[in-house]
């Protein structure tokens, strides 16, 4: 039950954070809204601020992507492979609301900023250096910073994917034009980093 209570209760409150911000959301509203008493709500969440935290980060790390394949045999290949995961994730009609929200409330949550950083996409960050470390470690790619490599190639894909839609909420980008983003970040980063 109290699991239950708890995912209402981050339910209601993403759709009223989102909605109407966060000095605009009461707990009241949120109780009311999970269906939950606020006794209920104080025991899980004594304050808003703990309750926003938490409800970004459950918000932004959900749902969990599916395992990425990953071909090992053609490493632009691969890059596209995570490149697609990578944009899948950034294109999900919440990721832009949370971070325009997280955007908006970091100057009164500034732990918040590193703790949302990956949103979701950590999984993904988490193959791609580990992709990356493999190619070095075969011979395959010469990556001695996978770290700046993944920023180098993901970077490409958001500046383009992502970050064009949290700035104008009308913009939209085609399945094409997406996939020729992400299939040039990996060309890109194949001609800087593939051994010949």
């Amino acid at each position: 039950m109290a699991a239950t209570n708890r995912g209402a209760m981050l339910v209601a409150a993403t759709q009223l954070f989102l909605e109407n911000g966060y000095d605009r959301t009461s707990l009241a509203h949120i109780a009311q809204q999970a269906g939950v008493s606020r006794a209920t709500l104080f025991k899980q969440f004594p304050t808003k601020a703990a309750l926003f935290e938490a409800t970004v980060l459950a918000a932004g790390s959900s749902p969990a992507p599916e395992p990425v394949d990953v071909p090992s045999e053609d490493f632009c290949a691969g890059l596209v492979t995570l490149g697609r995961a990578y944009a899948e994730l950034l294109t999900r009609p919440e990721m832009a609301a949370l971070m325009r929200t997280v955007i908006a409330e970091s100057p009164r949550f500034p732990e918040l900023r590193e703790r949302t950083f990956d949103f979701g996409t950590l999984p993904v960050l988490t193959a791609l250096g580990r992709y990356l470390r493999d190619a070095h470690a075969s011979g395959v790619a010469e990556v001695d910073d996978p770290e700046m490599a993944s920023a180098q190639f993901l970077g490409m894909i958001a500046s383009s994917v992502f970050w064009p839609r949290l700035m104008h909420g009308t913009w939209s980008i085609t399945d094409d034009e997406r996939e020729l983003v992400i299939e040039g970040a990996a060309r890109t980063i194949t001609a800087r980093y593939a051994t010949p």
